[in-house]
């Protein structure tokens, strides 16, 4: 038998709850068997009204179980339960967008001919079969945009979540079989990850999508491009929280806050950074450290023992780097405080890392030039905040950020129709949105001369 790797352990208590078997290789053959077979018969058997009704299906369900599904993942990895319903609501949406939209989104596109002569279109069909492997931050979020246009599409998938989340695996395979999609059109699979790679090499296999670390996604791209097979990659981010001038400082802090715990911190596009402009320094940051340190009270575990012990260890090296810290409380277990570093160098290690957790980093600049030389100075371009009451020094700022989104006065704000995605070291490829369904098409060209 393989080795067990896929558990759900309770992060509150460390409880091994369940564990579940890592994929035989014949389980693996029979997985890439059935989701070949379906990709070249599905797309012809089905329109695209028929599947969109197939993933609107996927949306209610996910909606009439939104408390076992939320349940699940607070054990799976520690998401308080008002988090937990807000990602299954969330997920139902995406999947309800994509249902709503597809036939606009996968219409041909006529293209005018410079001749006058004949006709000529573009038409968008699947690519084939896709592998998704996701993290367990965000365990329905993160399938559903991936899952939903890409089904929608015709294109079928092989998923490999996250070893921590596969009670959360389970679920959604079950749902995708109850909503009717046909045998191999979604196929849930526990492989470690040289099995991985042994699957995006299989020529079976069209392209692959993944969500997870730099590490993880290097490795992923190097697999992936020696066997030619494109692939989207979302990976960190150390996104910039930039105050400029604000009418309300109280309500920008509470953002500051808001963006800084989603998730418990945990979120790739949380904010990460905050860099304030010097006549506002000092009161924000007494304000954002006094609101962030006594969330503390009701913080949540952060996924597992071993990330908080991560994040404890890059603390303790940015604070032996020079950093100074306000914190109250240590780690216990898979408990972080939550904390805020202030006087960070450029050669502290902690002013290019990802902090992953209820960490800040807190930054005065001089002003907009200087808030935007930091902002871009870093491996990562994933997400973006900028807090301005001067709506032209906001469009200036958001226009020379090196990032994939940009937030101007506000956070939380993500929707199914926003595209998601960054640049530089946060990866390449775009979910949700129109722009998500585009990733894995074969836009062919079909010209008619006369």
């Amino acid at each position: 038998m393989a080795e067990i790797q896929y558990a759900v352990t309770d992060p509150a208590t460390g409880e091994v709850l369940q564990t579940y078997p890592t994929a035989e290789a014949a389980e693996i053959e029979a997985a890439l068997d059935a989701t070949s077979r379906t990709v070249r018969t599905w797309p012809l058997q089905s329109t695209v009204a028929d599947r969109a009704a197939l993933i609107r299906r996927v949306a209610q369900l996910h909606t009439e179980r939104r408390e076992m599904l939320a349940r699940i993942i607070g054990r799976e990895m520690g998401k308080p339960e008002e988090d937990a319903l807000g990602e299954v609501d969330f997920s139902a949406a995406i999947y309800t967008y994509y249902a709503d939209n597809a036939e606009k989104f996968l219409a041909d596109q006529p293209l005018e001919l410079l001749d006058g002569g004949g006709s000529a279109v573009i038409r968008r069909s699947p690519i084939g079969v896709l592998l998704g492997i996701m993290p367990w931050n965000f365990p329905y979020y993160q399938v559903a945009r991936f899952a939903g246009p890409n089904l929608v599409a015709g294109n079928t998938i092989l998923l490999k979540h996250a070893p921590q989340c596969p009670e959360s695996a389970e679920a959604i395979a079950l749902i995708f079989e109850e909503a009717g999609l046909p045998p191999g059109a979604y196929v849930n699979i526990r492989v470690d990850n040289e099995q991985a790679a042994q699957i995006i090499a299989d020529p079976r296999v069209a392209a692959v999508s993944l969500t997870g670390s730099e590490r993880a996604g290097a490795a992923v791209a190097e697999v992936a491009g020696r066997n030619l097979k494109k692939c989207v990659l979302e990976l960190g981010g150390s996104d910039p929280f930039i105050v400029l001038s604000t009418s309300d400082l109280d309500a920008t802090v509470g953002a500051a806050v808001a963006a800084r715990l989603d998730n418990t911190g945990q979120s790739c596009n949380a904010a990460k950074r905050f860099i304030v402009a010097a006549d506002l320094y000092d009161e924000f940051l007494a304000k954002f450290t006094a609101e962030l340190l006594a969330a503390g009270d009701g913080i949540a575990p952060l996924s597992s023992e071993r990330a908080a012990k991560n994040l404890e260890e890059q603390v303790s090296r940015a604070v032996a780097a020079g950093a100074t810290i306000a914190v109250e409380g240590s780690r216990n277990g898979a408990f972080h405080p939550p904390a805020v570093l202030t006087d960070i160098s450029e050669d502290n290690p902690a002013y290019r890392q990802e902090l992953f957790g209820p960490v800040a980093s807190v930054y005065r600049v001089s002003g907009e030039d200087e808030a935007l030389a930091l902002a871009n100075d870093t491996p990562f371009g994933l997400g973006s905040y900028v807090f301005s009451t001067d709506p032209e020094q906001a469009a200036r700022v958001a226009d020379r950020l090196q990032a994939g989104m940009v937030f101007i006065n506000g956070v939380l704000a993500e929707g199914a129709e926003l595209p998601f995605g960054g640049v530089k070291r946060s990866g390449f490829g775009r979910e949700m949105g129109p722009l998500g369904i585009e990733e894995f098409l074969n836009k062919k060209l079909i010209r008619v001369v006369r």
